[in-house]
């Protein structure tokens, strides 16, 4: 079931969102329909707040990205095939070099801002199944998961810009948080009185 997207000014997106176990009730549905939500947007990933649950669970699907033709063969293929649900995760440690790219976010439409991170991540996570792993990504991959991790810290890609640029930001976020966007997804506004579709 494809699920609402929460829009940019909902309290449930700046919010650290809790740990969660195998007890967690309906959670291999919640997966499936996160799964189902993110590609319907056509998102690379997609947290759990991002969908009104604030539980420490993402998604990262990089094939998408695979199809520009700006990455090298071996950058595509590793691309191509990294899908991963990244549960109770905390990174570890960030390092390399500092790396800028202009991300966007399913959350708040129509913004792209150059957001600097560094290029390499080591990350303690749970799959699905509740097996843990320690591990380390660089380049998109690790951008992806960072822009994610993000998100269940109740961070977004909007508090990384200069002060500057959030001043310039700020209308274009009222709005989004009005329902004043255009999206081909579905989307959950907090500053209006019913759902838009």
């Amino acid at each position: 079931m494809i699920l609402p997207i929460v829009a940019y000014g909902d309290p449930i997106l700046k919010k650290r969102a809790s740990e969660i176990n195998k007890e967690t009730p309906k959670l291999k549905e919640i997966i499936a329909n996160m799964y189902e939500s993110m590609y319907g947007a056509h998102g690379v990933g997609l947290a759990a707040p991002q969908v009104g649950l604030s539980i420490r669970l993402f998604l990262v699907d990089t094939s998408p990205f695979a199809e520009d033709e700006s990455y090298s063969i071996e950058e595509k293929r590793k691309l191509k095939c990294f899908k991963r649900t990244f549960i109770n995760a905390k990174i570890v440690e960030e390092y390399g070099e500092d790396w800028s790219f202009n991300e966007g976010c399913l959350s708040i439409p129509n913004v792209r801002e150059e957001v600097i991170r560094k290029s390499v991540i080591k990350i303690e996570y749970q799959d699905e199944n509740f097996k843990k792993y320690i591990e380390t990504f660089d380049g998109l991959i690790a951008r992806v998961i960072q822009h994610e991790y993000d998100h269940i810290e109740g961070v977004l890609f909007t508090d990384k810009v200069s002060s500057l640029k959030k001043r310039l930001l700020k209308g274009k976020l009222t709005n989004i948080s009005k329902g004043k966007t255009s999206v081909d997804y579905r989307m959950r506004f907090p500053n209006i009185s019913k759902k838009r579709t």
